[in-house]
């Protein structure tokens, strides 16, 4: 069954519970989405469901996109993005919105990270860097040495250095569903999700539950 959903997120706030304790709540505008596209193991060889959110102007959509969802009789959508489903007992053209999520409900949010430009390694990988005594004068916030000599001679792929932070798809895992407002399209998740106000996420069940 199809347990996800495409939204924005629109910033975070406070509810009480019972106790009067404070829980941040990250609030997600989620939905409406519409189902455009439906895979088959028939057909495609693994099963998914596509959806669609946001409706734009036709003219903001390339002539393949706008007539991919004209087949099927569906509004011009900006967002199209695939969710594995197993069994999507769907169909082309349903409407999926909030209320697809209960309170309670474990999820995970993905989205993109803030971009935060070119950092040291300092800053972007918690480095340690120099020692301020022994005469160091400009190796304080240095990364130091990541290689070895003659063998390899160079510095591995992937090592941790300077480089562009941020900016990344980023998934934030086994978040609770603390508010669920189905007539605004609304989802409520206790603490942090990923990306800046207005930043598109997708919302799935949870992997780790």
């Amino acid at each position: 069954m199809l347990k996800g959903l495409i939204g924005k997120k629109v910033g975070m706030t406070q509810v009480f519970d019972e106790n009067g304790v404070a829980i941040p709540v990250t609030i997600i505008e989620a939905g409406p989405c519409y189902v455009t596209q439906v895979r088959t193991q028939e057909v495609d060889k693994y099963t998914a469901v596509q959806l669609g959110f946001e409706e734009v102007k036709p003219k903001r959509l390339t002539s393949g996109r706008f007539g991919h969802l004209k087949k099927n009789n569906l509004p011009p959508l900006r967002y199209l993005r695939e969710f594995s489903v197993k069994d999507p007992q769907v169909n082309v053209g349903d409407e999926v919105k909030a209320d697809l999520f209960v309170v309670g409900d474990h999820v995970d949010v993905i989205g993109t990270s803030k971009g935060k430009g070119f950092a040291g390694a300092m800053k972007r990988h918690n480095f340690r860097g120099g020692p301020i005594t022994h005469g160091q004068s400009d190796r304080q916030r240095a990364p130091g040495s990541r290689g070895s000599g003659t063998t390899p001679g160079r510095v591995y792929k992937g090592a941790k250095g300077p480089g562009q932070m941020g900016n990344a798809r980023v998934t934030a895992q086994n978040l609770v569903v603390a508010i669920v407002d189905a007539d605004r399209n609304l989802i409520g998740v206790k603490g942090a999700v990923p990306g800046a106000r207005g930043g598109l996420v997708l919302i799935k069940e949870a992997r780790k539950q």
